[in-house]
C-alpha cells in the first residue's frame, strides 16, 4: 500500500468535475490531496477530503485556510466573473503563503491566431470569450513570484470517460450527425496522459508555462472520423462545418518547457489508447 507524502497538501479546485476527478484519483496515494465539489452528493458529502465550494456563492478563504494546501490545481468551472475574483483570492494566498498554484488553462488563449501552432513563449490573443477570461486569469498568476505558478494549457481531451466521447457515443446511438471541422488543425491528448504530465510537474517543482498538448497535430475531421471508426462498424453522419475557407490552427505545441519523452503522446497513442479500452470493455 502507498503512503501518502507528506511534503505537500493539494487542493483541487473543480475535483468532482472530468478533470479534477482524474487529477484527485491520480494524486490522492502520493499525497494529502483535498477538493472541491460544486452540487450536493453523497459520493462527497461523506469524504473529509472533499469541502462544498460554488464560486458564485462561497469565500475560497474558508477552504483554504481549512486545507493550508501547499499547492493549489485550479479546474474551476462556472461564472467567470465570480472566477475571476476567486482566482484574486488565491493568488493572494499564494504570495502570502508558501504556495504554488497549477492553473489549467486552454490553447483558446490564441484563438486569434490561426495560421500556425503556438508555443509556450508566445503571445495570448483571443477572439473568444472563454479566451479572454483564461488570459485575464493567466496575467494576474504571471504577475506573482516565477516559482509560485505553473500555466498549462490544454488542447482537445478525447480521454475514454471525457465528454466529448460521450457525445460523440450519444450521436453514433440517436443516429445524429457529428460536427467535424475539416478546417480545424489542432492537437490533443487524455485524462490519462494529462494526470501523469501534472504529477511530474509536483513531483519536479517545475513552474513556468506548459503546453500539454500531443506531439504531432491532426485535422478535427480526419481525428474525430478515425475515433468514430473505433466505436463503431455502422455508417456515421458527419455534419462538416466550415467556419473559414483556409486552415486554422488551435494547437499548443511544446518547445521550451517539453517534459520526457514517455510523458509525452501523439494523436496515434491516443486512438491506440482509446481502441484498447473498447476492446477491453466490449
Amino acid at each position: 500500500m502507498m503512503t501518502p507524502d507528506n511534503k505537500h497538501r493539494i487542493l483541487i479546485l473543480g475535483a468532482s468535475g472530468f478533470i479534477g476527478n482524474a487529477l484527485y484519483k491520480e494524486l490522492c496515494s502520493y499525497f494529502k490531496t483535498f477538493g472541491t465539489y460544486h452540487l450536493a452528493n453523497s459520493a462527497f458529502d461523506n469524504n473529509k477530503h472533499f469541502f462544498q465550494y460554488r464560486v458564485e456563492e462561497d469565500d475560497i478563504f474558508e477552504i483554504l485556510e481549512a486545507v493550508k494546501p501547499s499547492i493549489i490545481i485550479s479546474c474551476l468551472r462556472g461564472d467567470f466573473h465570480a472566477q475571476v475574483i476567486a482566482h484574486q483570492h488565491m493568488a493572494e494566498y499564494v504570495v502570502a503563503h508558501d504556495c504554488k498554484i497549477i492553473f489549467l488553462s486552454s490553447a483558446n488563449v490564441f484563438d486569434a491566431y490561426s495560421k500556425y501552432p503556438s508555443y509556450e513563449d508566445d503571445k495570448t490573443l483571443s477572439d473568444s470569450i472563454y479566451g479572454h477570461f483564461k488570459i485575464k486569469i493567466e496575467n494576474m498568476f504571471l504577475r506573482l513570484p516565477k516559482k509560485k505558478v505553473a500555466i498549462v494549457r490544454l488542447p482537445m481531451i478525447f480521454g475514454t470517460h471525457s465528454p466529448r466521447l460521450k457525445e460523440i457515443k450519444q450521436h453514433i446511438a440517436e443516429k445524429t450527425p457529428i460536427e467535424v471541422f475539416p478546417n480545424l488543425i489542432m492537437n490533443v491528448t487524455t485524462d490519462f496522459k494529462l494526470t501523469q504530465q501534472i504529477h511530474y510537474i509536483i513531483n519536479r517543482d517545475k513552474y513556468g508555462v506548459f503546453h500539454l498538448g500531443s506531439s504531432d497535430l491532426v485535422h478535427h475531421d480526419d481525428f474525430i472520423t478515425e475515433m468514430v471508426a473505433l466505436i463503431t462498424l455502422e455508417n456515421v453522419l458527419f455534419k462538416q462545418v466550415y467556419t473559414t475557407n483556409e486552415d486554422r490552427y488551435l494547437a499548443v505545441m511544446p518547445k521550451l518547457n517539453a517534459l520526457p519523452k514517455h510523458l509525452q503522446i501523439s494523436s496515434t497513442e491516443l486512438l491506440e489508447e482509446l481502441d484498447n479500452y473498447i476492446n477491453y470493455n466490449s
